[in-house]
Parts: structure tokens; sequence; C-alpha cells
């Protein structure tokens, strides 16, 4: 991370396990990420990602975990 990283717009971005991170909104997504719509300050995109992923695990352990329960 460089001095100017305050002046950068990020994208929040989810992978196909529902994990969340922040990618530079002018590069191209990386393979295996979505953008979910949420651009900003990179202190809003982590302080949204706080707020949205509530559940650390990944989505195919979270399933293994509640085929297991039935």
């Amino acid at each position: 991370m460089s001095a100017d990283d305050g002046d950068l717009t990020y994208r929040v971005v989810v992978n196909h396990e529902e994990q969340y991170s922040i990618w530079a909104a002018d590069r191209e997504l990386p393979a295996g990420w979505t953008a979910t719509g949420f651009e900003g300050a990179r202190d809003d995109c982590l302080a949204h990602i706080g707020e949205v992923w509530t559940d650390m695990r990944p989505k195919s352990l979270r399933e293994r975990m509640a085929a297991a329960q039935d």
C-alpha cells in the first residue's frame, strides 16, 4: 500500500465461498471474485464487510455442518 491509497476507490468483492475482500475499483477483478456493488473509500469498504460478513466460515463448511445436523 502506498501513502496515496486514501485517494483510491475500492469495491467490495466476494468469492464462491462467500468470503469478502476489497479490490481497487480501477483494476480488473481477479478470477473467482465478483463485485457486490458496494464501492467507496478503503475504510468504508472494510466497515461494510464488517457489517455483512457475520459468519467467517467458508460456505462449503457451513453447508457440511448444516448437513451433519440433519
